[in-house]
C-alpha cells in the first residue's frame, strides 16, 4: 500500500473529535440532493501526489466535501477555486463536482486544515489542533515547494504543522519556512466573493505567485 492509500484509510476511520463525528453524520441532505447518500466521514485530500503546490482550505463543506467525499468538491467555494486553477492551467476543467467528474490536477494537491465538516464552518481550536498531525504528515509526504493557505484558520494550521512561529494573516502575505513558501489568501467562499472581499483575479494572483515560485508555470 502506498502512503496515500494508507493515509486515506487511517484518516477516514478517525473518530478523534466527537463533536465533528456526530455532526458530519447528522447533516440532512438538501432537497436537491435528496436520495443521494452523503460521504459523512473525514474527507480525503486529492490531486497530484508529487505536487509542488499544496492548497489548504479550512474544512469540508457540509453539502460539499462531506457529501461528495472529496475536498473542495461539489459546492460553490470549490467552483470559485477551480475556475482560478483552470485559468492557470493547473486543473483540466474549471469545476469540481464529484469524485467521478474526471477532473485532474497538475502540480497541485488539495487538502484542508480540518478533515471533517464543522457546524457553521467553525471548528474549535482543539479540533484544529487534532488535525495538525494529519496536515504535517501530508506536507512531509508531498514535499511541496509552495503552500497556499485559504483563510486564517488554514494559515495558522500550516504554520503549526511546520513548527513555525505565528505570523499575521493577511491576504497576499507570504513567509518562507525552510525553503517552503507559504502564501495567504482569503477563502473563496461565496460570502467573500459576493461581498467583493475576494475577487477571482485576487485569488488567481496568489495561486499564480505560488505556482511560479514552485516552478509549475
Amino acid at each position: 500500500m502506498d502512503w496515500y492509500s494508507d493515509f486515506v484509510a487511517r484518516l477516514t476511520a478517525c473518530q478523534k473529535c466527537p463533536r465533528l463525528a456526530a455532526y458530519r453524520a447528522s447533516v440532512k441532505p438538501l432537497k436537491k440532493y435528496s436520495g443521494q447518500p452523503y460521504w459523512a466521514r473525514p474527507v480525503p485530500p486529492w490531486g497530484d501526489l508529487k505536487a509542488r503546490v499544496m492548497v489548504v482550505g479550512l474544512a469540508p463543506a457540509a453539502h460539499g466535501g462531506n457529501r461528495t467525499g472529496r475536498m473542495f468538491t461539489g459546492d460553490r467555494s470549490a467552483q470559485n477555486l477551480f475556475k482560478a486553477l483552470h485559468l492557470l492551467g493547473l486543473s483540466t476543467r474549471p469545476y469540481s463536482i464529484s469524485r467521478d467528474d474526471g477532473v485532474e490536477l497538475r502540480c497541485v494537491y488539495i487538502t484542508s486544515a480540518v478533515k471533517c465538516a464543522p457546524p457553521r464552518n467553525r471548528p474549535t481550536q482543539s479540533e484544529v489542533e487534532n488535525c495538525v498531525a494529519w496536515l504535517r504528515e501530508e506536507i512531509e509526504a508531498v514535499k511541496p515547494r509552495a503552500v497556499v493557505a485559504l483563510g486564517a484558520v488554514a494559515w495558522g494550521a500550516v504554520l503549526r504543522a511546520l513548527g513555525a512561529a505565528k505570523a499575521e494573516f493577511r491576504h497576499g502575505a507570504a513567509v518562507d519556512l525552510g525553503g517552503v513558501k507559504i502564501y495567504a489568501s482569503y477563502h473563496p467562499s461565496p460570502r467573500n466573493m459576493n461581498t467583493g472581499r475576494l475577487s477571482a483575479e485576487d485569488l488567481a494572483e496568489v495561486l499564480r505567485r505560488a505556482a511560479t515560485e514552485a516552478g509549475c508555470i
